[in-house]
């Protein structure tokens, strides 16, 4: 456990002497898009997760969870903040790698979130060749027409949809929320894990047919359960899923943590620090994994987080 103790509170709770936590470099190192500052220390977030609005506050050493209790702690925030993992035996591994040590050091409060595998794949599908503030505003248009509405402090906030509320949406419906091209992505892969949960009740009813058993296969219980290579080619097979977005998928919601997503920063943190070919993404992921195996997603992190936040830059910028 990386923290100490819990106290219950009047409207949360609160972990005292957490270790290896900081809600800025938690919810600002590209692995969610629902958490937002509430300050100009950006040690005080509000979220939207599992139909719940949270609010995290880092105070000293501990930290505050507020708007949930302690049985919804228990049954999914503890997952949810990785708090059963030892973060100091994780950067100690990865420390002894003199290059990744600085990225480790200045990312110290990184943790990788446990999110819903279909909003991390929605939003995940929404990401490609988007801008993060676009990428934010989709999900909140996305979630205010078709998800369900919870209140909060006297405000109004929505969760994001079940598969079931968004399979309901047409492709031109998607593209009025101004999601562009991957509003026909979205459309059918929604539609798709919605019909696979649905066929999962009625196997118990029935024999299905062929073409039934293999819309199963787009479960995502099922794929989270695969080994980390089937489960990111089972991934692959969602309309407008690549192999960033799958690595992106399972090391942020399937607890894959060998996956290694490669985006702009992380591509340039991999030439930065290691001197690898800038042109060939795939060589640069199989390198990552190679050297750090299971612990991959944790460097990713630390190495994303350095990059965006120093603003580094390559060779190839510069000329």
């Amino acid at each position: 456990m990386d923290y100490k103790e819990m106290e219950i509170l009047e409207d949360g709770i609160a972990l005292k002497e957490v270790k290896h936590f900081h809600p800025q470099q938690i919810f600002e190192c590209g692995q969610c898009f629902r958490w937002t500052s509430q300050n100009m220390e950006k040690d005080h977030y509000l979220g939207i997760v599992e139909g719940k609005v949270l609010e995290v506050k880092l105070v000293e050493n501990d930290v505050y969870l507020l708007g949930i209790t302690k049985e919804d702690f228990q049954s999914f925030f503890r997952d949810y903040f990785d708090l059963s993992r030892d973060y100091g035996k994780i950067k100690g591994a990865l420390r002894k790698d003199p290059l990744l040590k600085k990225a480790v050091s200045f990312g110290f409060g990184i943790r990788i979130l446990r999110q819903d595998p279909f909003e991390t794949l929605i939003s995940f599908i929404l990401s490609s060749n988007n801008l993060i503030p676009k990428i934010r505003e989709g999900i909140r248009r996305i979630s205010e027409k078709y998800g369900q509405s919870i209140q909060y402090k006297g405000e109004t906030y929505e969760a994001f949809p079940t598969p079931e509320a968004l399979s309901r949406a047409t492709e031109e419906e998607l593209r009025e929320l101004g999601l562009g091209y991957r509003a026909a992505y979205i459309e059918k892969t929604a539609k798709l894990v919605y019909k696979a949960s649905h066929l999962k009740k009625e196997i118990e009813k029935r024999a299905l047919t062929p073409e039934e058993r293999e819309i199963l296969s787009y479960d995502l219980t099922y794929i989270s359960a695969l080994p980390e290579e089937e489960c990111l080619k089972a991934l692959e097979r969602f309309p407008g899923v690549g192999i960033k977005v799958a690595d992106c998928v399972m090391l942020f919601s399937m607890g894959k943590t060998g996956a290694f997503p490669v985006d702009v920063w992380v591509k340039k943190a991999m030439v930065y620090f290691y001197g690898t070919e800038p042109k060939s993404l795939p060589k640069m992921r199989s390198f990552a994994k190679e050297k750090f195996g299971s612990l991959a997603g944790f460097s990713q992190q630390y190495l994303f987080y350095y990059a965006r936040e120093k603003k580094i830059r390559i060779p190839e910028e510069k000329k």
